[in-house]
């Protein structure tokens, strides 16, 4: 049966010159072309969006109801044929991957050659090798069929080909490659039963073929065709490259893209044909910003003129994804035809999240990620009020992770702490080795288990992850290779990664796609963004093991070929559309970004002949006309607010700056509690609160010599510093730096003790309620530790961790009250108030006396009514805090002082 080929110049009209071509020669086989039945012809086309092409083109001819070929992908007909005898045992990619990688992890010398430090750093590099051995299967498969050897004599020949100094040097990686991919090739290779599924149906050929694509055949389509044209008649239609039927710029700018078929005679006598396309146009930005915002303003302008179709090429990723987001926000969505990566969906994140907290043992913020999730137990009552109570608890007592921490704190909200076992339980399955399946079952119990499952289904890509899950499950049936947790998450994580995700479409009248995937298609106006140097040509990730001349002699494909398939996809784009914008960053980080050298050479090649350069295309974005409000010192007034307690920082905040306890205290504002892995100064004064307690506790309750003080204080400390020391070594400094103290604290309280004053209690709660006519308040607090003497009276002392000038000086501040505060407080009459100081100076501590205590808690007393009273009353909360208060000042971001 004949086999013939057609070339297409590329054009707008090319599935319109296609059609009128079949239809004027008549279709294979011999179909006349004035009958409306042409389901006696099979089309095989690149994607099934060019057989809408294609119907359109024939509809647009024929003018009248016709039935059309059966028209279908090559990937999609090898589908719908029944299973036969070649598929029997034939493993999934999924199998194939994890079955290569059981192999590689057992031989430690792989881990050296690749520098691979886990066994997991072995699983990418199983992903690659596969998809090599697919592509050593499809070059040289169809060989093999006519002659045993063939693959051997290639590959020596492809050797032959080298300097015999790089022959000796040919890299271990290659030989590896090559070894592996023999010892992998039988029956059973997925490559090769897609061969024998396509040699089956060129058996059972019936009808005649019509094979049209961008790009040559492949060899193993190349055999299809072959084989088909004995038994029925094939047509293959492709584009023609050759010089005179290219425009002469793009001919001339890029003359590797051509056939090389009679290109350098056309080339001297065609300089005078170069003009500049009246399409085509560039428009550099300053930023990424400003490239997002054009582009997504020129959409906007392209769909007010009554554009219908309009494609933008993303080869700048971050660009395209931000012009998306600002046309979505104008109410414009984009059919994403390049989708994104499964993993960096939330559905996916609500996942990694959760074996997160199973690698990590419960690290603390990651267990705050998954209870946050939205998928994690959607039907729960006051959930966000249960997670709420938990960071709190968590960064309050700072636990930076564990089980049994994260439960133990959490031993006051039974709700709270219930929601964490659950998760813990499930955590608990996640141990030990296990089969793929197992594993797959152990994540989709702990899902079902945790209520995700069900949120999961409720979501488009949730949906995916879910069926990746159980696809993953069946696949992996027949394995009985058994992996560890991290081994199960890393192959998880590589479906994840591999597996794209593209939303549902509403809208194609903008759609989003990558320049490989533009060929045979046309648009009414085409924005590429991202036509720098970096991204065009895009650069390929793949590891190569071979060099391209080993490459190129084995028949795979090589850097060249693969720039010049791309290069000829962009000069399609440009030639096959009737307004193209090029859009690129013509700066990036403060230094100049090149423009595409593809461009640059296009550039090159109008100037040679003798045309104007590319227009720069200048997109205006409308002025808004914005309220001018200058800023000014914020003074909030509510009443309404007005907190029932008050305490003695509460209060200071009132003193240092009104709008911040405004901020604080009636607004709740406060930031939550950092965490930290290392101890922090407050860490070290609760360490310390909690030894002299306890010191003075036994002092006062027991019969304690001087002589044994010491040691008794040192073995409390021991016992408290050796909790902290267990969770962190880093608090050894602060050990060390109390070890010092020691002694010169028990000789002041000694000293303190022989001067009539003794402990009567530490670290207790009080509250004293203030009114007057029409209002109240409560003040309440911890207060470190009162004395008593013999005559009745009571001291308030607090202990810091500064040295005594600091505390002298902080007294003599009038505008700290916590040591009157605290005096109020007392049940009882407080008559001296000091502050202690836990740090030496000159190998001493001591005490720093507030004077004039009585009056100071009379006016302070005087001064909390009138200042409570006042903002009960609707008195302005100004924000004027000096400087020294708004540096450290947690809201200064609400007042945003320095903009009045």
């Amino acid at each position: 049966m004949p086999q013939r080929s057609l070339l297409i110049p590329p054009s707008s009209a090319f599935w319109n010159d296609v059609a009128r071509a079949l239809l004027d020669e008549g279709m294979p086989g011999g179909t006349d072309p004035a009958r409306r039945d042409f389901s006696g012809v099979r089309v095989l086309v690149p994607g099934f969006i060019h057989a809408q092409c294609l119907k359109s083109a024939m509809a647009d001819i024929l003018r009248h109801a016709f039935v059309p070929p059966r028209i279908t992908t090559m990937s999609a007909w090898v589908r719908m044929l029944p299973p036969g005898e070649e598929e029997q045992g034939v493993p999934s990619q999924s199998e194939r991957l994890m079955s290569l990688y059981a192999e590689l992890r057992q031989h430690a010398w792989l881990k050296k050659l690749f520098s691979a430090r886990r066994n997991t750093d072995l699983l990418p590099l199983a992903q690659v090798l596969l998809a090599l051995f697919d592509e050593l299967t499809e070059a040289m498969l169809p060989s093999m069929h006519l002659s045993p050897d063939a693959a051997e004599e290639r590959w020596q020949g492809a050797l032959e080909q080298l300097p015999l100094p790089a022959r000796n040097i040919l890299s271990d990686e290659a030989q590896l490659v090559w070894t592996l991919w023999k010892t992998q090739l039988d029956s059973t290779d997925v490559t090769a039963v897609c061969h024998a599924r396509m040699m089956r149906l060129a058996e059972q050929a019936d009808a005649p073929l019509i094979w049209i694509n961008p790009t040559p055949a492949g060899p193993l389509q190349d055999a299809f065709l072959s084989a088909y044209a004995e038994r029925q008649p094939v047509l293959r239609i492709g584009l023609d490259w050759h010089a005179p039927a290219i425009p002469g710029v793009f001919a001339s700018a890029w003359m590797e893209m051509l056939e090389e078929e009679g290109r350098d005679s056309w080339f001297a006598g065609r300089l005078a044909d170069i003009a500049t396309p009246p399409a085509l146009s560039l428009c550099a930005s300053g930023s990424l910003e400003e490239e997002s915002q054009r582009g997504a303003q020129l959409v906007v302008d392209w769909l007010s003129e009554g554009r219908e179709r309009i494609a933008i090429i993303a080869q700048d990723r971050a660009v395209a994804r931000r012009i998306r987001a600002l046309l979505e926000r104008a109410q414009v969505y984009v059919a994403d035809e390049t989708g994104w990566k499964l993993s960096t969906t939330r559905t996916a994140a609500a996942l990694a999240a959760l074996l997160d907290v199973v690698s990590t043992r419960c690290d603390t913020v990651v267990l705050l990620d998954l209870l946050k999730s939205p998928f994690l137990f959607p039907g729960m009552a006051e959930k966000s009020l249960r997670v709420m109570e938990i960071e709190h608890a968590l960064r309050r007592a700072n636990v930076m992770g564990g089980w049994d921490a994260v439960v133990g704190v959490l031993d006051k909200l039974p709700q709270a702490q219930e929601l964490v076992r659950q998760v813990a339980e499930q955590a608990t399955h996640f141990a030990g080795r296990k089969s793929l399946r197992e594993w797959g079952a152990t994540t989709s119990d702990a899902l079902d288990a945790l209520g995700m499952h069900e949120a999961l289904r409720n979501d488009a890509a949730g949906i995916q992850v879910v069926m990746l899950l159980d696809m993953l499950a069946q696949d992996c049936d027949g394995m009985t290779h058994q992996f560890s947790f991290p081994e199960w998450r890393a192959f998880l994580s590589l479906q994840l990664e591999s597996a794209p995700f593209v939303p549902p479409e509403t809208d194609r009248r903008v759609v989003m796609l990558q320049l490989s995937g533009a060929p045979l298609r046309s648009f009414d106006a085409v924005l590429m963004v991202g036509a720098d140097a970096d991204h065009l040509p895009s650069q390929s990730t793949e590891t190569l093991f071979f060099a391209n001349a080993v490459r190129r002699e084995l028949g795979l494909e090589t850097r060249e070929a693969r720039q010049r398939v791309q290069l000829r996809d962009f000069a399609e784009l440009l030639i096959a559309n009737p307004e193209i914008v090029l859009s690129w960053q013509s700066h990036r980080d403060g230094e100049p970004n090149a423009v595409s050298n593809w461009i640059e050479r296009l550039q090159l090649a109008l100037e040679r002949g003798g045309a104007g350069p590319l227009p720069m295309r200048r997109v205006e974005i409308g002025p808004r006309a914005l309220t001018c409000r200058p800023p000014a010192m914020p003074s909030p007034a509510a009443p309404g607010l007005l907190p029932h307690k008050l305490s003695a920082s509460g209060y200071n905040s009132l003193v240092a700056c009104p709008y911040q306890f405004f901020a604080t205290r009636m607004l709740g504002l406060t930031g939550l509690d950092e965490l930290s892995d290392m101890p922090e100064k407050r860490d070290y004064g609760d360490w310390l609160h909690e030894i002299l307690r306890h010191y003075h506790e036994r002092l006062r309750d027991g019969h304690v010599g001087l002589s044994g003080r010491e040691e008794l204080l040192r073995s409390i400390s021991e016992s408290v510093f050796g909790k902290a020391l267990e969770q962190s070594a880093a608090a050894l400094g602060y050990y060390a730096r109390w070890q010092k103290a020691i002694p010169a604290y028990i000789a002041w309280a000694n000293e303190r003790e022989e001067g009539g004053w003794k402990f009567a209690f530490g670290e207790q709660r009080f509250d004293k309620t203030l009114s007057w006519e029409g209002g109240q308040v409560t003040l309440h607090g911890f207060i470190d530790r009162i004395d008593e003497n013999e005559a009745g009276e009571r001291a308030v002392l607090d202990y810091k961790t500064k040295p005594i000038q600091s505390l002298r000086d902080k007294l003599k501040d009038t505008e700290d009250h916590q040591l009157a505060f605290y005096g109020l407080l007392s049940d009882l009459p407080v008559n001296a108030a000091h502050y202690v100081a836990l740090e030496l100076t000159k190998d001493k501590t001591g005490d720093a006396e507030a004077k004039n205590f009585a009056e100071w808690q009379a006016l302070l007393e005087k001064q909390i009514v009138s200042n409570i009273k006042a903002i009960a009353e609707g008195a302005a909360l100004p924000a004027n805090g000096i400087e020294k208060v708004c540096v450290f000042c947690e809201v200064r971001g609400l007042c945003r002082k320095g903009g009045w």
